[in-house]
């Protein structure tokens, strides 16, 4: 079974990868910091289309963040 926290630690991996601050990956994904600041800790998932997005603009497969081989 998928825990939210390994996806959690998968975003927040791929967040360092990209050498992105919460803040520029937010303008990026037109949300606000604290939104993404949510998903980094775990306590909200985006909306699909957001996390497509996200996806694309840290350029990780979406199978690597939701732990899917």
């Amino acid at each position: 079974m998928i825990s939210l926290i390994q996806i959690r630690n998968r975003l927040i991996e791929a967040i360092k990868q990209s050498s992105l601050t919460q803040k520029e990956l937010a303008e990026k994904l037109q949300v606000s910091q604290s939104c993404v600041s949510h998903y980094v800790r775990g306590t909200k998932m985006p909306s699909l289309d957001t996390f497509a997005n996200l996806c694309k603009i840290l350029d990780v497969d979406p199978a690597y963040i939701l732990c899917v081989d």
